[in-house]
């Protein structure tokens, strides 16, 4: 029962192995293959949540925590093969490997983030990593410009290196401390953390999940990874992944004495250098999903600020954001995916008179885009708040600075986002065609919008939820 959500996924990833090997496929047979496991992990993933054991050598941990980034993980897979279930851009032969590999991206992510122990850790990373690789590549070369070739060398190229980063921080780990058992490293590394050696290590290790949350300068990959792979694989790589990494940059932090002056620092300036850049770039894109990916690495800074508070109430504060994050963006790529007539990517002016072609999609994209800018009464704004206010507390001028900072950048996005929403109810048609929904996706993008509104106006019991998780760790 602990690890039913793990064993749902790998059941899914063997199934669709086995329907990879017929050599005559239904479209409609896998997409409801697909659809079915995906619903079944989510559930999975619910009835799993409150059990507590420890498996494999005490080296896989089954906790709240875990158990709580698990039910997002399921929630966000479930989500994402609803609204990618055509798969435009796809190839009808290729479709039962594409949906193996992404249900072994989610199950490594679910080992990841039940992984205590630097080995285990490691392989489930590689495992939901190098299955990600091998879906930006899968996209149909429609137009002649095999943009998402180019794609997937970047992504993997980079992957590589942050994994060579990683490995080198787990090296001196081990050698600092003679374990690859969190447990142990944790006792281990505070009677030595003046030591210079310590704090290599642990940024080297943090350097890959940085990677994945594509926080600023480990940013590279994201806005040529978004523009190249197909709508439905940037929509899953834009979630579900980043709640694995802020997963393991929490219980990576928790290895420090907290208010560690030099990780402290650092994340000011990661924080800072993350808003800047996604938001100064987000507002000469033309392309969406470009666009998306810059914002992406805006609020990779904002989940920063939760973090570097290096205590439980930031930690449960930026689930909380990353929470919100995932369905906000969900929402947006709900959209964008029923938008896209064949898959093509969308321009700014490819949503002109949205309002009038499918006045329902129109809604839910106006309500996540004012959720992403942080306006009221939706999560954007209160996950945006209770964060300044966090990073506020010490009252000290680096994070006086730090919060006016942030604050300025939300009036920033505020701009782009609003061009979005200008685009889709401002503008007429023209000649653009209406666009044909089914009430399944409608109904599934109304609940989101109330996820997000519900997220936004009770705050207090949600967080409350997640400290109590991250108290687990600690």
């Amino acid at each position: 029962m602990a690890i039913l959500p793990e064993l749902s996924l790998l059941t899914a990833a063997l199934a669709f192995f086995v329907l990879s090997l017929s050599k005559k496929l239904d479209p409609d047979k896998v997409k409801n293959t697909a659809i079915f496991f995906g619903i079944v992990t989510f559930v999975a993933s619910l009835i799993a949540h409150g059990q507590e054991t420890m498996m494999f050598f005490n080296s896989y941990s089954i906790d709240a925590y875990s158990q709580l980034f698990k039910v997002m993980i399921g929630f966000g897979i479930g989500v994402s093969l609803i609204f990618g279930q055509n798969l435009k851009d796809i190839d009808i032969n290729v479709r039962p490997e594409y949906y193996m590999f992404l249900f072994l991206c989610g199950l490594g992510l679910m080992m990841l983030v039940s992984s205590v122990e630097l080995i285990s850790l490691f392989v489930s990373l590689e495992l939901s990593s190098f299955a990600l690789y091998i879906l930006v590549p899968m996209r149909d070369d429609q137009t002649g410009v095999r943009v998402q070739m180019e794609a997937g060398i970047k992504y993997i190229l980079f992957g590589v290196i942050a994994t060579g980063f990683m490995l080198f921080g787990m090296s001196y780990i081990f050698g600092l401390t003679g374990t690859t058992y969190l447990k142990d490293i944790i006792p281990a590394l505070q009677q030595i953390s003046s030591q210079p050696a310590v704090i290599f290590a642990v940024v080297m290790v943090m350097i890959g999940f940085f990677y994945k949350l594509a926080v600023f300068p480990m940013h590279f990959w994201v806005p040529d990874i978004y523009q190249g792979a197909s709508n439905e694989t940037t929509g899953f790589i834009a979630t579900v992944p980043k709640l694995g990494a802020v997963a393991l940059l929490i219980r990576f932090i928790t290895l420090l004495p907290e208010g560690s002056p030099f990780i402290v620092n650092l994340f000011i300036v990661l924080a800072l250098g993350s808003m800047f850049y996604g938001n100064l770039c987000a507002l000469v894109q033309k392309d969406v999903k470009r666009m998306l990916g810059f914002s992406g690495i805006a609020h990779a800074g904002f989940i920063v600020l939760g973090l570097l508070t290096m205590n439980e109430t930031g930690y449960a504060t930026a689930i909380y954001y990353i929470s919100g994050y995932v369905v906000m963006n969900l929402a947006c790529f709900l959209v964008l995916c029923n938008v896209s007539q064949k898959g093509e990517n969308l321009n700014v002016e490819d949503l002109n008179g949205l309002h009038k072609r499918q006045p329902v999609l129109a809604f839910i994209f106006a309500v996540s885009l004012f959720a992403l800018a942080g306006i009221p009464p939706f999560v954007g704004f209160m996950g945006k708040f209770m964060l300044l206010t966090n990073a506020l507390q010490p009252m000290e001028l680096k994070y006086i600075v730090l919060v006016v900072m942030a604050a300025f950048n939300t009036a920033i996005a505020i701009y782009y986002y609003l061009s979005l929403v200008r685009a889709a109810y401002t503008t007429d048609p023209e000649d653009r065609p209406d666009v044909e929904v089914d009430n399944f996706t409608q109904m599934v993008g109304v609940v989101l919008v109330l996820i997000i509104i519900i997220m936004g106006t009770l705050p207090s019991k949600l967080v409350a939820f997640a400290g109590t998780a991250v108290k687990t760790i600690m």
